[in-house]
C-alpha cells in the first residue's frame, strides 16, 4: 500500500502550470518597466510566445540592442516567475 505523502508528491511532480501569452507578457511588460521605465515599456511590446521562445516588436534599433544586450537578465526574471525553462530564448521582430 502507498502511503499518502509518496502520492502527493508523485502529483506534484507531474501537475503543470496552464499559462497563457497574457500571463507571459504581463510578466514581461513589469519586467522592462522595471529594467527601462516607462520609455522602455512602451518601445518594447511583446508580440506572441511559442515554445518557449518571446518575439517582441521595438519601435527602433536602438532600443532593440538595448533589449538584446539584457535579454539573460529579462529571461532570468521572467524564470523565476513563473520556473525554470518556462522562457528559452527572446528574438526581435
Amino acid at each position: 500500500m502507498k502511503s499518502l505523502k509518496n502520492l502527493l508528491y508523485k502529483r506534484e511532480k507531474t501537475k503543470k502550470i496552464a499559462l497563457t501569452d497574457k500571463d507571459i507578457f504581463y510578466v514581461f511588460n513589469r519586467i522592462i518597466k522595471e529594467e527601462f521605465g516607462n520609455v522602455g515599456a512602451s518601445r518594447l511590446k511583446a508580440d506572441f510566445f511559442k515554445n518557449g521562445t518571446i518575439f517582441i516588436k521595438s519601435q527602433s534599433s536602438a532600443w532593440g540592442s538595448e533589449l538584446f544586450s539584457n535579454r539573460n537578465t529579462i529571461m532570468k526574471k521572467i524564470n523565476q516567475e513563473f520556473g525554470e525553462g518556462i522562457v528559452k530564448e527572446i528574438k526581435l521582430k
